[in-house]
C-alpha cells in the first residue's frame, strides 16, 4: 500500500498541492488528469520522493519516505524532461542502467525494448530517435526492472496511435503482474479506457472521480 496523508506543498509561498489524502493499491491503474499546472506532476515527484512536501505523510508499507526511507525502493518512473544518454543505443543506455541496481538481464532488457515495439539490436543512437521512439525508450526503462510501483508524466505524448494502444497493453500487463501504476495526463479519455480508478487534480486539489 501507499498511503498518502494531508500532504501540502508550497512553491514560493504558492500552493501547489493541498491537503492531498489517498490510498494507492498494487494491480490498480490510477489515471491522474487535471490541466497543466494542476499539481499533476507534482505530485508525482512527491510520490517519487524527489520533493519533500512542506507536510503531511507519504508511506509505503508503513515505511515513512524521509524517515525511515529516502526513496520507494522499488519504482519505475516518468517524469518530463527526462533524457537518456544520446551517444549510446537503447540497449546500451539501459544496460547502463542495469548496472545500478543488478536486478534486470540482458532478456529483461530485451522483452522491455520489444514491448514498447523498440529494436533490441538496433545500434542507432538515441541522438538519432524521433521524439516518439525517445518516449518508447522511456517507458522501457521505467518498466524494465519490473517495478512494485510505476509512475508516469504523460507517456504517450508524441506517440502515434497505434503506439499509444501498445504501450496501454504494456501497462494491462503490468497491471496484471501486480504493478501499482498512476498514470499522470491532460486529458481522462487519453486513459480512461484502462484506469481503474480515476482523479481528477483541481488547483492543487485531488478529487476521486
Amino acid at each position: 500500500m501507499l498511503t498518502i496523508s494531508g500532504v501540502n506543498k508550497k512553491i514560493k509561498k504558492i500552493p501547489v498541492l493541498i491537503d492531498i489524502t489517498f490510498q494507492f493499491e498494487p494491480a490498480k491503474i490510477y489515471g491522474l488528469f487535471g490541466k497543466n499546472g494542476s499539481g499533476k506532476t507534482m505530485l508525482l515527484r512527491v510520490i517519487a520522493g524527489l520533493i519533500i512536501p512542506n507536510s503531511g505523510t507519504i508511506a509505503y508499507n508503513n515505511l515513512k519516505l524521509h524517515k525511515d526511507i529516502s526513496f520507494l525502493p522499488n519504482v519505475g518512473v516518468i517524469i518530463e524532461n527526462m533524457s537518456l544518454l544520446p551517444q549510446y543505443d537503447a540497449f546500451t543506455n539501459l544496460s547502463i542502467l542495469a548496472k545500478i541496481k543488478k536486478r534486470a538481464t540482458p532478456a529483461d532488457i530485451e522483452e522491455a525494448l520489444i514491448s514498447v515495439g523498440l529494436d533490441p539490436k538496433s545500434k542507432q543512437k538515441v541522438k538519432g530517435f524521433s521524439l516518439g521512439m525517445k518516449q518508447r525508450l522511456n517507458i522501457a526503462q521505467a518498466i524494465f526492472e519490473k517495478p512494485d510501483i510505476i509512475l508516469l508524466d504523460e507517456p504517450t505524448n508524441a506517440i502515434d496511435d497505434s503506439g499509444v494502444e501498445l504501450i496501454h497493453q504494456l501497462l494491462l500487463e503490468e497491471k496484471e503482474r501486480g504493478a501499482m501504476i498512476i498514470v499522470a495526463t491532460h486529458h481522462k479519455v487519453d486513459i480512461d479506457s484502462i484506469s481503474d480508478v480515476a482523479l481528477k487534480m483541481v488547483d492543487g486539489r485531488m478529487f476521486c472521480e
